[in-house]
């Protein structure tokens, strides 16, 4: 009575989670609560899955990726992503898959994901595409890259390791490699075909506004020596691709005309004018910049409470109007600097400490935001739009990028559990000041991992009940009669099925013994039986709760049936790979 009444639970709990009538956390816990009164597990058993170690790396994976974002590390992948911005759709969505995939091959997919999401997001705005059109196939990619190594997915480890304890041959490191890379590939070609029709499109990724607004701006931007534009004509640099006019090109004390082919020199100062999304793109560009009223330092752009850009309009009774930038000594005066001017539907050609201000004017600022409070408490500004931003500041970038690679190579090579290792690094991120405390804990995702935890617990329950071996026992009463490749695609298609309230590695550990014996009984391969349950278990993706999937489920704005709609497919097309080709690579 008690597997059917959790098998019962399981069917209610898939419907919540479906027509999402709660968030999927309450229906978690509410499930806990019901599984502790009806005494199927005790209070310790019930909550046991908050002390889980997948709970602990992804909780130090989020402190450590925060850590990353704010030492600007993040924003400069995405500046480098943008480099693939030019391809068309499908072919950047092939690229980012196919990374992600191999990375993930020798990664937790996991912390692939975790670091691939924030990249991915800038390049959707940077496309102008829905972050929801590239982030789900990024996280199933993760996923496919698991089953390409021994290493590249917890559950390959543990089913390797239970394998050996039995007496049968434990899995090599590149055993599975072959048949993995052909997993791989099959999935992205489904979900470039597939997906994109799927997907729905939750419209572009918030950013305050900042990206999308197409008025022309005065700025200037400043060539470095050393810059990669040194020596090319403007019409085949890389401001080609940028959305803007050159209207200027100030050289010294001479201003020389906007000839596209004019050959730009260090310290060349081009006068241009452009919407703020290409002012921001050029600021992340390396080689150039922005050039304000007044250079600050480093110490004065970060300030202690951190760096925002924003919008201010100029107002009608702002004491500012009529003046210059320049007469204005706008940095001293409010500790912020002028990126860009727009001067009312006018197109400035004069240089920015030269603009003459008017009412309606919009001034582009970038400084801390504790002076972007002082100068929105006067009157002589209206903040319309802010956004914060991550300067890259190469000591936090070090000391974090550091500690992340050490935790990976430490639970790489076992010197301590992955938990252990990720933990250890998001301490001492906090520790060596690249993060307060504060900010760690906002960075955690909680909800997502009361998710987690739960649905671990609940997995227990299934085991604890009896519920997965009734399961596989009238699996087994029902097949047995039609062959062994009928019973291996049986169990394979149990396996996936207990992937979706319990976790990757306890569905296949559940579900091996008894196919195990089931080989043995037949007359087949017992190890044959092995592989094909531990890849079946990798190659689920009907829901959301792969921790993969749950990390793209807010930045996508996904609802639950996103993930049924394109992962069944992709779920059929895999497992059809492992039932057809596990008896090729080894024969039953």
């Amino acid at each position: 009575m008690e597997a059917i009444f959790v098998l019962g639970l399981l069917v209610v709990a898939m419907w919540l989670f479906a027509r999402e009538i709660l968030p999927v956390e309450i229906t978690t816990l509410l499930m806990l609560v019901a599984l502790v009164v009806l005494k199927i597990l005790s209070p310790a058993e019930a909550f046991s899955g908050f002390s889980n170690d997948i709970v602990i790396i992804l909780g130090s994976i989020f402190v450590i990726c925060g850590a990353l974002q704010d030492a600007g590390v993040l924003e400069a992948v995405g500046s480098w992503l943008s480099g693939v911005s030019t391809m068309g759709f499908r072919t950047l969505l092939a690229s980012l898959m196919g990374a992600t995939g191999a990375i993930s091959a020798f990664m937790n997919n996991t912390t692939v994901t975790a670091v691939m999401v924030p990249p991915v997001m800038g390049l959707a705005k940077r496309v102008g595409t829905s972050p929801s059109k590239l982030l789900l196939p990024v996280a199933y990619a993760s996923i496919l890259g698991g089953t390409c190594t021994l290493i590249g997915t917890s559950t390959n480890v543990a089913v390797s390791g239970y394998m050996k304890a039995i007496g049968l041959h434990e899995i090599g490191l590149f055993e599975i490699t072959p048949i993995g890379l052909i997993i791989l590939a099959c999935g992205i070609v489904y979900l470039l075909l597939v997906a994109p029709h799927l997907l729905p499109d939750t419209g572009p990724a918030e950013d305050g506004g900042l990206g999308e607004d197409l008025r022309q701006y005065l700025s200037e931007i400043v060539v470095l020596p050393g810059s990669p534009l040194v020596g090319k004509p403007i019409q085949e640099s890389e401001l080609a691709k940028f959305d803007l006019r050159v209207l200027h090109v100030v050289r010294g004390t001479n201003t020389l005309s906007p000839d596209l082919a004019r050959v730009i020199s260090a310290g060349d100062v081009l006068v241009v004018n452009a919407p703020v999304q290409t002012i921001m793109q050029v600021k992340a560009t390396a080689g150039i910049e922005i050039r304000a009223e007044t250079k600050p330092s480093m110490s004065q752009t970060l300030g202690e409470g951190g760096v925002s850009i924003a919008k201010f309009l100029v107002t009608p009774q702002s004491e500012v109007r009529g003046k210059t930038i320049g007469e204005l000594h706008f940095f001293q005066r409010y500790g912020l600097t002028v990126l860009a001017v727009y001067h009312h539907g006018l197109t400035l050609r004069s240089k920015l400490s030269h603009a003459r201000l008017r009412m309606g004017d919009v001034l582009l600022v970038q400084g801390p935001e504790d002076r972007l409070l002082y100068a929105r408490s006067g009157d002589q500004f209206a903040v319309l739009e802010e956004k914060r931003i991550h300067p890259l500041q190469p000591r936090k970038a070090m000391v974090v990028g550091g500690l992340f690679v050490a935790a990976v190579l430490a639970a790489a090579f076992g010197v301590a559990p992955v938990s252990v290792c990720f933990l250890s690094a998001a301490i001492l991120c906090v520790m060596c000041r690249c993060m307060p405390v504060a900010r760690a804990y906002d960075f955690i995702e909680w909800r997502l991992l009361i998710l987690i935890a739960g649905m671990t617990a609940f997995g227990a329950a299934m085991d604890k009940s009896g519920a997965s071996s009734l399961l596989a026992g009238h699996l087994v009463s029902l097949l047995e009669s039609m062959g062994a490749h009928v019973m291996l695609g049986g169990f394979c298609l149990l396996t996936v099925l207990l992937t979706q309230p319990m976790s990757n590695a306890a569905a296949a550990l559940v579900v091996l013994p008894v196919a195990v014996e089931s080989a043995k009984l037949m007359g087949a391969d017992p190890r044959s039986f092995g592989i094909a349950i531990m890849l079946s278990a990798s190659v689920s993706f009907i829901t959301p709760l792969e921790p993969s999937c749950i990390l793209v489920y807010g930045p996508g704005r996904y609802r639950f049936m996103d993930f049924v709609k394109v992962g069944a497919g992709l779920t059929i097309v895999s497992c059809a790979i492992v039932i057809l080709l596990v008896p090729f690579f080894w024969p039953l």
